[in-house]
C-alpha cells in the first residue's frame, strides 16, 4: 500500500548481529553499557559513510514510536528528545505525559503528521517499524550492528508480504566493533 505524503521516514536502530533491537524483557544493557573488548579492529569511515545520530536528529522534525520504545525512553535519566514525539499505542492513555501524543494505528498517525506538515520523522521501535514498512513509510535505514549475539529477543524485522529492495550507500565502523550501515529504499 503506497501512501501519499510529503515527509520523509527514517530508521536510525542498533540490533544485536542476530537481529535484535532488545531482549525479550526490553534490557537494552548489551548495547548501552557493552563489556570492554579492546581486540576490535579500529573504526574507520567508508566511503559516503551513514549520518550520524545528530545529522539525523537535524533533518526530522517528528518522533514516531511504539510503546515500549516510550517506555524504555522514560527509564533514561532525561528525556532525550526536543521535538514532537508520536506513540503509536493500543493501550497507552491519551493524555498524562504533555511530551508526547498518542495515536491508536498508522492511519491516524499519518493524519497527524499531515496535519502538523511533517517533513522528516524518525522511525523508532520494532513493530513501528515493521508497520512502517509495510505501509511503504520508510525512506532511509541507517542500521548500526552490535558485535554481540542474543539468541532470541525482540527482532527489529518481521515477515513482509513482498521484499523491499534496498541501495546500500555507506558504512562505518568504530572502536567498538559497531558497524554502521546506511540504505535507501528502492520504488
Amino acid at each position: 500500500m503506497t501512501t501519499t505524503r510529503d515527509w520523509r521516514g527514517h530508521v536510525f536502530i542498533a540490533t544485536s548481529l542476530d537481529g535484535f533491537i532488545a531482549r525479550p524483557d526490553g534490557d537494552i544493557g548489551w548495547l548501552t553499557d557493552p563489556p570492554e573488548n579492546p581486540g576490535h579492529a579500529p573504526g574507520h569511515d567508508g566511503p559516503n559513510p551513514p549520518p550520524d545520530y545528530e545529522r539525523l536528529m537535524a533533518s526530522v522534525d517528528h518522533l514516531v514510536m511504539g510503546r515500549g520504545t516510550y517506555e524504555k525512553v522514560l527509564t533514561f535519566d532525561t528525556w532525550p528528545y526536543a521535538k514532537p514525539v508520536i506513540v503509536l499505542s493500543r493501550t497507552l492513555p491519551a493524555t498524562g505525559d504533555e511530551r508526547i501524543t498518542v495515536t491508536r494505528d498508522i492511519p491516524e498517525t499519518l493524519r497527524l503528521l499531515a496535519r502538523r506538515d511533517a517533513r522528516g520523522v524518525y522511525i523508532d521501535g520494532g513493530k513501528v517499524v515493521q508497520g512502517f514498512l509495510a505501509h511503504d513509510l520508510v525512506d532511509e535505514i541507517t542500521l548500526t550492528r552490535v558485535p554481540v549475539l542474543l539468541g532470541h529477543g525482540l527482532p527489529l524485522f518481521g515477515p513482509l508480504a513482498q521484499d523491499i529492495r534496498l541501495t546500500h550507500t555507506g558504512t562505518l565502523t568504530t572502536d567498538s566493533g559497531m558497524t554502521s550501515s546506511h540504505y535507501t529504499v528502492q520504488r
